[in-house]
């Protein structure tokens, strides 16, 4: 080090600069963690909470392959997707083998729109039916790796119908055993930050009650209002949200029809591509970066139904869709219909595989220090791990692949995908 003499800014100056920061530092370390090592599932599977059995993922799998038989199988679909013929070569057993293995990523049982109202004895009964075949499910090994329910909302004439619904299925759960480790609550149509304190309190008692961890009841916000865009103060809540919640928000989910229609666009016109909604996704994407906080992006209601032409046109926008959000950053999103696992994998895997040859020879030249014609930065190299994890965690890639070809061993990766969670 130089002599004393020569500098200006001592051991007391950067001891002051300390003082300054501290608070800076703390907000840094609560609210901006980074990304979890966890898994992100691909997509979010509603079906009314009536309807939910053991059989349902493996079901919704064969209903999928059924779907593409008419079409000539995967492999034809891939071609009419678009890609080439070494591409669906790689992406067809993939998504066949996904489809009778793993056909649901993460499952939840609808107790608001999908269910509507029924009365209260009859969805009394099939929220506590639900926990019950939950329960029997997760004792099985029959779940998907991310299940629960969504309820109904805080509004008003809902809120307490809400709050009995996710009262009877947590609880239930609890009864019958335990919660499943990939336990997810869905917090509906969310217009203040309010309601999502309110959400943090029940959350809250029901831990206490049932003697559960603090901290274990965490939950989706789904964004469906302007409001949450921008209050009647100017404030963006979806941002002041994540940082009043205790840290038990898990995502937010867009709604694609509840949000277009509350702006008064055309029932014609929404979508997930329309100008308005890549507005309030940008948003919240800016809110969560650094957050931890997923981003799932929302559905399309046209369904690969009826006649050829019709499934085959339904299935590219589907997939064109799926792409599209995979392109932007949003590595989730719902799928209402069997016939809509076949794209999203297609879609997925596509994505990943197409993308794979480049980041792994980035991130092989990045950990070996091999001069190369791109100088990746730690935070470039970070999303290449990243890109590359999601990709190994959906089984688009296998680790076998990325050893060979980035020259890493699947810790390795996932220390450089998620930093923060080694620390």
């Amino acid at each position: 080090m130089p002599p004393r003499s020569t500098l200006a800014l001592g051991p007391e100056e950067v001891a002051e600069v300390d003082r300054l920061l501290a608070p800076t530092d703390e907000l840094l370390r609560r609210s901006y963690p980074g990304d979890a090592a966890s898994r992100q599932p691909v997509h979010t599977v509603y079906v009314p909470g009536d309807r939910y059995h053991l059989a349902l993922p493996a079901d919704w799998g064969q209903a999928a392959l059924h779907s593409v038989e008419d079409a000539g199988g995967i492999g034809t679909l891939c071609s009419l997707l678009g890609l080439t013929e070494a591409l669906a070569a790689q992406v067809a057993p993939k998504v066949e083998a996904k489809l009778r293995d793993e056909p649901i990523e993460d499952l939840r049982l609808d107790f608001e729109d999908g269910y509507g109202d029924r009365g209260d004895d009859a969805e009394d009964r099939d929220a506590s039916q639900a926990a019950r075949l939950v329960a029997a499910a997760d004792r099985a090994g029959a779940l998907p790796p991310f299940i629960g329910i969504r309820f109904k909302c805080f509004e008003a004439p809902t809120r307490a119908r809400g709050l009995r619904t996710l009262d009877l299925f947590v609880s239930g759960l609890v009864e019958a055993g335990g919660l499943p480790a990939g336990l997810v609550l869905t917090l509906p149509k969310v217009t203040t930050v309010a309601q999502v304190e309110a959400m943090v309190y029940a959350c809250q008692r029901l831990e206490v009650v049932h003697g559960l961890p603090a901290g274990r009841l965490r939950f989706e916000v789904q964004m469906e209002t302007p409001q949450l865009i921008l209050s009647a103060e100017g404030t963006v809540p979806v941002a002041t949200l994540l940082h009043q919640a205790d840290g038990r928000v898990s995502a937010l989910h867009y709604g694609t029809y509840d949000y277009s229609a509350s702006l008064g666009i055309a029932a014609e016109y929404q979508s997930m591509e329309h100008p308005a909604a890549d507005f309030a996704k940008q948003v919240m994407q800016v809110a969560v970066a650094g957050t931890g906080v997923r981003l799932s992006d929302g559905s399309t209601n046209i369904i690969p139904v009826g006649e050829p032409q019709a499934v085959i046109a339904a299935w590219r926008l589907h997939a064109r869709l799926v792409r599209r959000s995979l392109e932007r950053g949003y590595y989730q999103g719902w799928d209402l219909h069997p016939a809509q696992l076949v794209t999203r994998y297609i879609a997925t895997y596509a994505f990943y595989r197409e993308g794979l040859p480049a980041a792994t020879a980035r991130l092989r030249n990045y950990v070996h220090h091999t001069e190369s014609g791109v100088m990746d930065e730690p935070a470039t190299a970070r999303a290449l791990a990243g890109f590359i994890h999601r990709a190994v965690a959906c089984g688009a890639v296998a680790d076998a692949e990325v050893i060979e070809s980035a020259g890493i061993t699947p810790a390795q990766l996932a220390a450089l995908a998620r930093p923060s969670a080694q620390n």
